[in-house]
């Protein structure tokens, strides 16, 4: 039985990595950063071969501590970085965390040669931090595809800009160690949505589902949603997972960072789809995933269908 840890495994989109490694008879070491919180995982303990998960407390800026988690595992899947839109204090909330704990698992991995493969759960923001919004450098009918140069303005939310650093690190890592033993592949969702395996009320995700179906304008980052009513690019989180499953069970991907998304529609449109009607406008396309569907194998959701049976 092969040991995968997946830091960041009881969040919204961990959850789902978790359940399918543990469905696929994986042993699943799973971080926490309150393991005294049992609300936060509880979850996972009436999950398919529960028996076969292991709670482990990790900060991603303790590095003792993130060589004692990656010990043993074949797999590592980095989930782990905050998706905060009200932000007060954007260093120790954003880029601590994220820029730096990616530096920080970097070089904890480097010292693990028997690591098979490790897969980061990255952003769209690797690709363009004014997601969705498309940069004033390109057209307003651009899509997007891993062939694009990425993206980044200092005037983006902080959120943003954190991934999209973050995901530097990892391809100034990737320059850097030409000759590691093992694979790193990265996976860029837009937004995610669908429904959480857990009862927790702190998902960002699912309080934009919530905001959005009831046009709460509770940030400046949802009111300028509901201002420019832009398409606004969506990915089920059960299709976020599967690529997750299949970019740490496929060889042969080093160094990709594929865009993981669905159709875009008008923000308007998404509110009432959340509500289960109809859209007034068609889908389109703005981020191509044709080369996530090619080398993992998915056919994503139906963005319409997930919304249609959001909680």
């Amino acid at each position: 039985m092969q040991t995968v840890g997946i830091i960041g495994g009881s969040g919204f989109i961990g959850s789902y990595i978790t359940k399918i490694f543990l469905e696929e008879n994986y042993k699943v070491k799973v971080s926490s950063t309150d393991i005294k919180n049992k609300s936060k995982y509880e979850h996972l303990l009436t999950l398919t071969n529960a028996e076969n998960l292991e709670m482990v407390p990790l900060d991603v800026r303790d590095k003792k501590v993130l060589q004692d988690f990656v010990k043993g595992c074949e797999i590592v899947v980095h989930a782990g970085t905050p998706f905060i839109l009200d932000v007060k204090d954007p260093q120790k909330e954003l880029f601590e965390p994220t820029v730096q704990g990616t530096r920080n698992f970097l070089d904890v991995i480097s010292k693990f040669p028997d690591l098979k493969k490790v897969v980061i759960v990255a952003s769209v923001a690797a690709w363009n931090t004014s997601f969705p919004l498309n940069p004033a450098t390109h057209s307003a009918d651009h899509i997007f595809t891993e062939q694009d140069k990425p993206y980044m303005s200092g005037d983006d939310h902080p959120y943003a800009q954190a991934k999209f650093l973050a995901d530097q690190e990892v391809r100034k890592f990737i320059n850097e160690h030409p000759d590691l033993p093992f694979e790193i592949t990265s996976v860029s969702p837009t937004f995610v949505i669908g429904n959480s395996l857990s009862n927790r009320t702190d998902s960002t995700s699912g309080g934009m589902q919530y905001l959005l179906k009831n046009k709460i304008a509770a940030n400046p980052f949802v009111e300028m949603l509901f201002a420019t009513d832009t398409k606004f690019s969506m990915i089920d989180v059960r299709d976020v997972a599967e690529a997750v499953f299949q970019a740490a069970t496929t060889k042969g991907l080093h160094g990709k960072n594929y865009i993981i998304a669905n159709e875009s529609y008008k923000v308007s449109d998404i509110s009432l789809m959340l509500n289960n009607q109809p859209p007034l406008n068609e889908a389109a396309i703005v981020y191509d995933s044709s080369l996530a569907k090619k080398d993992l194998g998915i056919a994503f959701i139906a963005a319409k269908e997930t919304l249609n049976h959001c909680v």
